[in-house]
């Protein structure tokens, strides 16, 4: 069975990823594409540049877009690239209207009755929509994936939580298309790290506690540990490296922590990739270039796993915009689908 589907803001970056990633996909039928009011009735073909990879896909060139309006959609699953201010406000009447949103947006995350989820690590969240939709009085839900950032790090903290998590910190160094298009101006970024992006930190500080937190029938329970993290902005164009260093309640060793990552299974979802951690065993990996596209870019690569003063510490790295944005919301409808929810 297929189900049809819409993007909405499909002209951004993260919105030409979801059209690329849903070419072929095995239950995902992409009906219409929606943009901006100046958008409205053109081509997608004509209204991108056409960045996120080499080859705009045929299916995609000729689609007339659609408003930002659930009146003009039809479809069973509607997934969201749009800003943060943009979807605070049309998020809202997708779902009052009936529709499934599988958002990527920021805006309602942390949200105390909506999903904020990585299927490998708190699939009973979406536990919450039903809820939701009983206090919202919506005949549809929005359910939403993390920051590009607080993914890759939370998935590998998932595995270790049996250990006693006391604390984390977390030092990132961001590619450039978790800017977006144009993005970070040439001539700041060229021979420069920019140690500053606005609210990174924040978002890294407080959705792990929400993901890694216990449902309670009608709520979340936020997990107790620290996190601390400090984020930049690097030359790098796809990929997210970041060193985390981790303090547990008991002494944990190196082959303990493998051991962990190595438990974390995949789902059986089309997204999911055959390894959900990768560990790599060289001196200098993970790398951008090298290690970003692992499990077609599904999969977190992790290497340089050592113990320290605090604990253990190592480095992990992960596709920004495939499992750090749209692949992350196409996988999260996939479980949704799975668990007859769409």
């Amino acid at each position: 069975m297929h189900y049809s589907v819409c993007v909405l803001g499909a002209t951004g970056m993260v919105g030409q990823k979801f059209v690329q990633l849903l070419e072929n996909h095995p239950w995902f039928r992409v009906k219409s594409l929606a943009a901006s009011e100046r958008r409205i009735g053109k081509k997608y073909g004509s209204e991108v540049e056409w960045i996120v990879s080499a080859n705009l896909p045929e299916y995609a060139k000729d689609v007339e877009m659609v408003p930002l309006d659930p009146r003009y959609v039809d479809a069973d699953i509607v997934f969201s690239a749009l800003p943060a201010d943009i979807a605070k406000e049309v998020e809202p009447k997708f779902a009052e209207a009936g529709f499934a949103v599988s958002s990527n947006a920021s805006a309602f995350r942390m949200e105390e009755d909506v999903p904020l989820v990585i299927p490998e690590v708190n699939a009973d969240h979406i536990g919450l929509i039903e809820v939701q939709k009983r206090r919202r009085k919506w005949d549809g839900f929005i359910v939403t994936n993390p920051n590009c950032t607080s993914t890759m790090f939370v998935i590998t903290l998932k595995p270790l939580m049996d250990f006693g998590l006391k604390s984390v910190r977390i030092a990132s160094m961001q590619a450039l298309s978790g800017a977006g298009y144009p993005g970070v101006p040439s001539l700041a970024i060229t021979d420069n790290i920019i140690p500053f992006i606005k609210n990174e930190e924040e978002k890294c500080e407080s959705e792990p506690l929400k993901m890694l937190g216990s449902f309670k029938g009608d709520r979340i329970e936020f997990a107790k540990f620290r996190i601390s993290a400090s984020c930049h902005r690097v030359p790098v164009i796809d990929g997210h490296t970041e060193a985390v260093w981790v303090e547990f309640e008991r002494d944990v060793t190196v082959e303990e922590v493998k051991g962990a990552f190595d438990s974390l299974k995949p789902l059986d979802l089309p997204s999911s990739p055959e390894k959900v951690i990768v560990i790599r065993n060289e001196v200098d990996r993970p790398q951008p270039r090298l290690d970003r596209d692992t499990g077609k870019g599904m999969s977190v690569v992790v290497g340089r796993i050592r113990k320290d003063a605090w604990g253990i510490k190592y480095i992990v790295l992960g596709h920004n915009t495939i499992r750090g944005a749209a692949g992350a919301s196409i996988l999260n409808a996939e479980l949704l689908v799975k668990e007859k929810i769409v």
